[in-house]
Parts: structure tokens; sequence; C-alpha cells
């Protein structure tokens, strides 16, 4: 059963060293975890048509997801419009190539709100969804299903493996906060089809759900009409 403990990065101010440090042991830990790697493979996978005109990360961080995904599909996908929500304005607001960016900095329940249906083409998220709670996740993912016709998120798996791996954090350097942040992301993550079974019902739908990597699991939901 998921369980959801309060993160240490997330009350820390942005420009506290502690805070400073982790960020960067989370960039490490994504690189080894080969997230953006994953995302992107899934989202060029599962994407049919013409090249993709607006993409939209939520729970954008600093944006290094953004930067990883223009790395891997810019010459496939040229030049969507990007766009990165998060509620803390640290958000890098430029990539490095074509891809026009820009970032805004709202609630994400509340962003997609204000959407009108299917007006994002692809959604992307990255170890964000863990951080709700189930009737929170449920009306998050509802927003998502109206915004857009592809969603891929990469979250904490929650097992044996992963809580091994967190122990092994410090061995690489990491400090206190992302070593307390890497036990409460995994507690609070997903196994199985717990996702899917707060996804939408509709005929609409195809839901992929799955492990991924050593510790992450992955969620795929296409719009199949």
């Amino acid at each position: 059963m998921r369980q959801l403990v309060p993160e240490l990065l997330d009350q820390l101010p942005a420009d506290d060293p502690a805070a400073r440090r982790s960020r960067q042991d989370l960039r490490r830990i994504n690189w080894f975890m080969r997230n953006a790697a994953m995302i992107a493979a899934a989202a060029r996978h599962h994407w049919s048509g013409p090249p993709p005109k607006r993409l939209v990360d939520l729970g954008a961080g600093d944006g290094t997801l953004v930067l990883a995904l223009e790395k891997r599909l810019a010459r496939h996908w040229p030049d969507p419009a990007v766009t990165l929500v998060d509620r803390a304005a640290t958000a890098v607001p430029h990539t490095n190539g074509s891809w026009r960016t820009e970032f805004v900095c709202a609630d994400a329940t509340t962003w997609l709100d204000s959407r009108p249906p299917s007006s994002v083409d692809v959604l992307v998220v990255n170890l964000f969804l863990h951080h709700f709670a189930e009737t929170e996740l449920r009306a998050l993912l509802a927003g998502i299903a109206r915004a857009t016709r592809l969603f891929v998120a990469c979250e904490p798996r929650r097992s044996g493996r992963a809580l091994t791996g967190c122990r092994l954090l410090g061995v690489i350097g990491c400090n206190h906060v992302t070593r307390h942040d890497a036990r409460a992301s995994v507690a609070a993550g997903f196994t199985g089809r717990e996702l899917s079974a707060l996804w939408p019902t509709g005929p609409d739908w195809q839901l992929i759900e799955r492990p991924a990597g050593l510790f992450s699991h992955l969620f795929i939901a296409r719009r199949s009409a």
C-alpha cells in the first residue's frame, strides 16, 4: 500500500544549499535511472501521425527533463511548442535547439482545468504523480485525460529492489535530503495497475502500465479515437 511521507526538498527554500545539492543529486539519479530515455522512447513509439505541435511537462522542476527529451526527439519532432508547468519558479526558460518553450508558474490541476479539451498533443511527467494522494491523483489524471491525446509518466516503483537502491545513495555522495526523499518516493510509488485503476474509464483510451528499468514504473495512456 502506498504511503505518502512529506519530502524534505518540497519544504526547503529554493536557494537553500541542501536543496541545491539535492537537485544536483536528482539530476544524477535521473541520468542513472534513464527516465528521460524511457519517456522519449515511449512517447515516440505511441505517437501516431504528424509530429506533435504541443508538448507539456507537468511538475517540470528545473526543466532538465525537457532538455533531455529535446536531445532525443528533436530530429523526429522538430518544432513543438513546449510548456513547462511547475508551482515553483525554478524551470529553465529555454532549451538547446529548435523547441520553443515557455514556463508557467501554476498548480498542475488548476492549470489543467483552464485548458480546452484535447489542446495538448503529448503530456509528460517524471517523478511527479507519487506526490499526490489517491483523491487528488484521480482528479489530476482526469484533467490530464481531458487535455491530451498521449500521456507518458515515469514514476518510482514501489519494490524491495528500489528500497535497496535508496540505501546505496550515500555511496555515490547523495546528501541527507536526497536519501530521505528517495525512500519517501519509493514508499509513495506505484506497482501493478494502480495508475490504470485511477484513470478515467472509457473506450477511447489504451493503457499500458509496467515496470521500467531497475527502479521505475511506466504508465502510458493513448487516446485511440
